[in-house]
């Protein structure tokens, strides 16, 4: 893998959080603008998809019919509100889509009537003829040139030239990025705008089906599948609401033999001389089935993805932000993600005779003319770690540079008969004995710690007036980014296993494992080593997820459960992988699992909560309604509702607004830290459980004070 692009890089131990939307407070202009989506909603062609609200709906219909034959206040009440529930169920997922519309507006603005330069017959260096040809028609194959200030007509890879590229359009971010051919910065996304200099782009997307295309069906939710979770978790309740059917289908039969042994009890518009009234039955359905997360299961999915969208995450499918809250192993890159990308100076070590402040003043201006990552490094230490004011070569103005090359290996300054060179060991010590000076036994240890420390030893030498010698040992490290060993601890108690993969060698490789606190590393790794690891891992029965930017790295995100693919790699390895990571930030893998994660246990928490709901309204309702019939029952009336009736109202009232209660809930997902899973069930069972077997008595008590002076209640 690379290391990321300085217009990428994000504060040490974490990635750049930008979120796009509320979070998830819900927007009142966001909610009415979403009414009209759930009216439209109440097709039964749209709500079959759903069948506990289904079964709701039709209990509405039913109810309305009744309350049609045989008018009265406590049946067109009863009828009121369970339309409402109905309504409210699809205004919860209405709103969870109409964030993920909004977000899709913004990005059909990048999706612009743009005209093409079509490159007829095209190889490189080759004279070609342009025709041009609007963008939509651009078949895959097709090569087209692009120039500074034109916009980039569709997907592809860079075959000629560099150039700047501004995709604030796709993620967001104002800095411009470098896009050449050849290497693991070449994928281009149509509808970005070139900025400078000229490319040549190989289309490699279908007609109609571009990476912005599939960015709008996303997050509109258009192309989301139900997982395999969610998908046994609608069975789950789809059996659940037929055994209720039946069972409050069997109330009526009981209600007509009861009463028929029981002459003298009274009639009400609850139990009639023919046993429960329709409406009544309709009203225990819908209170008992599992309405709550019926209602609210569709917007928790649509938010999970909703969420990692914020974050510039594109999934791909839900599937795989599920598997990303059940993975069990994690591979990392060394390089741009547990690093900082760099080998960064850290410590100057003399020689015998020769002072740290010495060496420093030496390492840092023979490291003036050195452009690379590890010679700034060089420059910026010295002036922090000893004092030393920032020089430029423009200051030196009769100072003759040496600039590092690879053949040389080394950089340095002529400042008149005082010369300084730095570099790698074996090129410094050939250039001392070569002006006539001597290496000590000692420079060797030094050298040899470093390097088996997993470090990078650079050497300074001097030659003044005709006499050559070393000063001493600048030694390079790895940085390990800032806050990584409590992430991966965060993973430890996640039960997730973090691997390290690099090219380094096992030496280097367990010395950065060691300080970072991964869990294991993978030394000198190649792409077939990658994918063993990962089929081993698979074998073993857990879920594997990785990030990669390179072609070399498509089978491994092919193979992996979670394959998150950089926007700033190859078209091979986008198309690899189920998520692509717009801000190309690998750090990012750790909040993906942590998404999935709360995803989870969002869907878990509201589905103990409504189960919990109905158990609490069954006792609420029960006895309320069978108390005249059934004396004994009134021992377990502990609310003391008013009357049959407004226990009913009230039950079918509270039912259709706790759904409302927790459609913020359902958006922003359950807050999660991380802790074993049965630590993290007790508390979901403490909080969810207990709560909402609590709540309904509360709230059905609360509302049955209000309704008890109603017409027809007492």
């Amino acid at each position: 893998m690379t290391a990321p692009t300085i217009e990428n890089a994000t504060p040490a131990g974490g990635s750049a959080r930008k979120e796009r939307g509320p979070g998830g407070l819900i927007d009142p202009k966001m909610m009415l603008k979403s009414l009209p989506d759930a009216f439209r909603k109440l097709d039964p062609r749209t709500m079959w998809r759903n069948p506990v609200m289904l079964i709701v709906e039709i209990g509405a219909v039913w109810a309305t019919i009744l309350a049609l034959a045989d008018p009265s206040f406590f049946g067109w009440a009863i009828v009121v509100w369970l339309w409402l529930t109905v309504l409210f169920a699809n205004l919860a997922e209405a709103v969870a889509e109409g964030r993920g519309k909004a977000q899709a507006d913004t990005l059909r603005k990048a999706k612009t009537d743009t005209v093409a330069r079509r490159l007829v017959d095209w190889a490189p260096g080759a004279r070609v003829v342009e025709e041009r040809v609007a963008a939509p028609d651009l078949q895959r194959g097709d090569h087209v040139v692009v120039e500074a200030g034109q916009v980039i007509p569709g997907d592809g890879d860079v075959v000629e030239g560099i150039a700047s590229v501004d995709e604030s359009a796709i993620t967001g971010e104002s800095a411009p990025v470098i896009r050449e051919s050849g290497g693991d910065r070449s994928a281009v996304t149509g509808g970005t705008t070139v900025l400078s200099d000229r490319i040549v782009v190989k289309i490699t997307q279908e007609p109609g089906a571009s990476f912005i295309d599939k960015m709008i069906a996303l997050v509109e939710g258009a192309s989301r599948q139900k997982t395999p979770n969610e998908i046994a978790l609608n069975i789950l309740l789809a059996a659940l609401t037929i055994i209720f059917v039946f069972s409050v289908a069997t109330l009526q039969p009981l209600a007509i033999f009861s009463k028929a042994n029981n002459p003298g009890v009274p009639d009400s518009s609850a139990l009639d001389a023919h046993g429960i009234t329709g409406i009544v039955m309709v009203s225990l359905l819908v209170c008992l089935i599992p309405t709550t997360i019926g209602a609210l299961l569709s917007a928790i999915g649509i938010a999970g993805m909703d969420r990692l969208v914020q974050r510039n995450v594109l999934a791909m499918s839900g599937r795989a932000v599920e598997a990303a809250g059940d993975v069990n192993t994690l591979l990392l890159d060394k390089t741009g993600t547990i690093t900082l990308g760099n080998r960064q100076a850290s410590e100057f070590l003399p020689l015998q005779g020769i002072s740290e402040e010495e060496l420093a003043s030496a390492a840092q201006l023979s490291s003036l003319a050195d452009e690379t990552p590890e010679g700034r490094s060089i420059v910026v230490y010295a002036k922090q770690a000893y004092g030393l004011r920032e020089r430029t070569p423009g200051e030196l103005t009769h100072a003759h540079w040496v600039e590092f090359t690879a053949q040389t290996r080394m950089s340095g300054v002529d400042l008149g008969t005082h010369w300084l060179r730095k570099g790698a060991a074996s090129a410094v010590t050939e250039w001392v004995r070569g002006q006539g000076g001597e290496v000590p036994v000692e420079l060797g240890t030094i050298v040899d710690g470093i390097s088996a420390a997993g470090g990078t030893p650079l050497v300074v030498g001097e030659l003044v007036d005709g006499q050559a010698r070393v000063l001493g040992v600048v030694h390079l490290k790895d940085v390990v980014k800032q806050g990584m060993r409590e992430r991966f601890d965060e993973m430890r108690r996640m039960g997730i296993r973090t691997v390290m993969i690099t090219g380094d060698n096992p030496l280097t490789a367990k010395a950065i494992a060691d300080e970072a606190g991964v869990d294991d590393f993978l030394a000198e790794a190649t792409p077939e080593d990658k994918l063993a690891l990962i089929k081993r891992e698979q074998d073993g029965g857990r879920l594997v997820a990785m990030t990669g930017d390179g072609t070399n790295d498509a089978p491994a995100l092919a193979q992996a459960d979670v394959g998150v693919a950089m926007n700033t790699g190859t078209s091979a390895a986008k198309e690899a992988g189920n998520m692509v990571d717009l801000d190309s930030d690998p750090t990012k893998l750790i909040e993906i699992v942590e998404i999935g994660k709360q995803l989870l246990i969002t869907r878990g928490a509201l589905t103990t909560f409504s189960i919990a709901n109905d158990i609490a309204k069954y006792f609420a309702i029960i006895p309320a309604l069978f108390v005249v019939l059934f004396p004994g029952l009134d021992v377990l009336n502990i609310m003391r509702l008013t009357s049959p009736q407004s226990a009913i109202l009230s039950a079918v009232i509270f039912n259709a607004i706790i759904i409302v209660v927790l459609i913020p809930l359902a958006l922003k997902g359950v807050s999660y830290r991380p802790a074993a899973a049965s630590k993290l069930l007790s508390r979901n069972l403490a909080v969810y459980g207990v709560g909402g077997i609590i709540a309904p008595f509360i709230g059905i008590k609360l509302i049955d004070l209000v309704v008890q002076f109603l017409p027809g209640m007492s």
